[in-house]
């Protein structure tokens, strides 16, 4: 029998699901009728990619379990090997702390594994971000973890309707826009002027945020594809802040062209960003570069002009700021030059609904978790 207040599990493995999930997480935790915890794993419990942990836990967020994985090695079958320690991490977690409600975000292996435990041990399961396109390995681990939830909360109507055409149960689809959107605006509380003070750039002079990840199936040359954006965009005079990348395959080859630059004058390389200065950067700096879905989904509140790169974020929905490049561009300082010329777009989002984590927070007390939730049939 389901408890009151319901107990809802969140399962989190990177800096960035979490900074995306906080407010929908604090709504939760704060509602009279849910409780929340959070399952920690991947690069939170890494000293190399920051040892985010101590952000969750300085949020007050109670923790049910940690499952370390291997981050060190960056190949495609280190993440698969990672997958299966994170299910019976997440077997043995669930087991002994009950949740009545598994909530999952987006497209990564962690979140997959827990779909998988959760399922296999009659826990309904909850997915954020379902029904969107990337064209990469990530589009078939988001669809594989739609497949086993039983409720969905879309960013918009053409997710939604996608989700509807995989057979998943209309009532059970909510557009609920995307909740890292949620207070965005107010997370923005340092100008350009305060952030590059406290970085040592010049104000005046353009800067650009690099945020780039490898993807699985171009993982060789995720390197050179780093090095050549970095070299662009300090050939086009641009001061460049950039975050180093996920654990995924190629990230060495990424973090190695990185490192090659942190002692340029107009270079600054980071492990981590805190949510605020992250939004802070992403609002201040006249152009975002690579192929981060913070370009795709959450610069366009600012109009921050983005140049998206290569074939991570593939047929996502955009907005008007977003320019695409193939990796192999070489004229990279071109599109460059035109895009800050341009300057900023409408602040306008497709994405944005008006209290998405609210909105959430209050479905996942309210939704049917009932035995029969647990006979998930396609809908046609």
């Amino acid at each position: 029998m389901i408890g009151y207040p319901r107990h809802i599990c969140y399962v989190t493995g990177t800096r960035a699901d979490f900074g995306l999930m906080r407010s929908t997480l604090e709504a939760i935790d704060c509602a009279k009728a849910t409780t929340l915890s959070v399952v920690v794993t991947g690069m939170h419990l890494s000293e190399q990619f920051g040892l985010t942990v101590n952000e969750i836990e300085s949020s007050g967020f109670k923790v049910s379990g940690r499952i370390p994985v291997d981050v060190s090695v960056d190949s495609g079958a280190a993440m698969a090997l990672n997958l299966a320690t994170v299910i019976e991490g997440c077997v043995r977690i669930f087991g002994e702390s009950k949740p009545d409600l598994v909530l999952l975000l987006g497209d990564r292996g962690e979140m997959l594994a827990g779909a998988l435990a959760a399922i296999h041990l009659n826990i309904p399961i909850a997915h954020i971000h379902g029904g969107e396109r990337s064209g990469t390995v990530d589009e078939p681990v988001r669809h594989a973890i739609s497949k086993l939830s039983h409720f969905h909360f879309a960013a918009t109507a053409a997710a939604r309707e996608r989700l509807i055409r995989m057979g998943e149960i209309a009532e059970r689809i909510w557009v609920s826009g995307a909740p890292g959107l949620d207070g965005l605006r107010e997370f923005a509380c340092m100008n350009k002027s305060e952030l590059c003070q406290g970085i040592g750039f010049d104000p005046f002079l353009p800067v650009a945020l690099l945020v780039y990840h490898p993807v699985l199936q171009e993982a060789v040359t995720a390197g050179a594809e780093a090095r050549h954006l970095l070299q662009s965009c300090l050939a086009a005079g641009f001061q460049v802040l950039a975050l180093m990348p996920n654990s995924d395959a190629g990230s060495a080859g990424v973090r190695q062209a990185l490192n090659a630059y942190s002692t340029h004058d107009a270079c600054r390389i980071v492990i981590h960003l805190a949510r605020p200065q992250f939004i802070s950067w992403m609002k201040a700096c006249d152009l975002m570069i690579g192929n981060s879905s913070s370009g795709i989904i959450e610069a366009a509140t600012f109009g921050t002009p983005v140049i998206n790169v290569g074939i991570r974020q593939n047929m996502r929905e955009r907005n008007a700021n977003v320019i695409d490049i193939k990796t192999s561009v070489d004229d990279v300082e071109k599109v460059l030059s035109l895009a800050l010329v341009k300057g900023r777009y409408p602040e306008t989002n497709c994405y944005e609904k008006d209290d998405a984590a609210q909105k959430i927070a209050r479905l996942v007390g309210l939704v049917d978790l009932s035995p029969s939730i647990l006979f998930k049939t396609n809908a046609y």
